[in-house]
């Protein structure tokens, strides 16, 4: 993968974490660099983001508190997601992460075609979420 992308790529990741973009804006500029998607895995501690190719590029995440809960609380991710959407005062995505992983969630897979975010759970529970319209 080329050094502007992957460069991209890491900038989404760390405004993710800082709070400087919202994930509209992360969406649109991971777009507009040509990935269709990425995954967030909680347990390996990585996101990687995918090309139409099949080209990847895998990145450390910065590590939050808490481990993955044994079983996907799908009504409480949902919760979560709302609370991110909505952006009020208290919510960082590194709050969003150590709650959704208290809720079960070991990932999610992100779709920009599919329009959606696939959270699954260490036993491969689901909960999806569509891209609002």
């Amino acid at each position: 993968m080329d050094a502007g992308r992957i460069s991209i790529a890491k900038t989404c990741l760390l405004a993710a974490r800082d709070g400087s973009l919202s994930f509209p804006e992360i969406v649109g500029k991971l777009i507009a660099a040509g990935f269709e998607g990425y995954l967030v895995d909680y347990r390996r501690k990585s996101q990687t983001n995918y090309l139409p190719d099949g080209d990847s590029v895998t990145m450390d995440m910065h590590p939050s508190t808490g481990t993955v809960a044994a079983a996907l609380d799908a009504a409480e991710v949902e919760r979560l997601v709302r609370w991110a959407q909505a952006n009020p005062a208290d919510y960082s995505y590194v709050a969003f992460c150590e709650k959704v992983k208290a809720a079960g969630c070991a990932g999610y897979l992100v779709s920009f075609p599919g329009r959606r975010v696939v959270y699954f759970g260490r036993t491969a529970e689901t909960h999806v979420e569509h891209f609002p319209k």
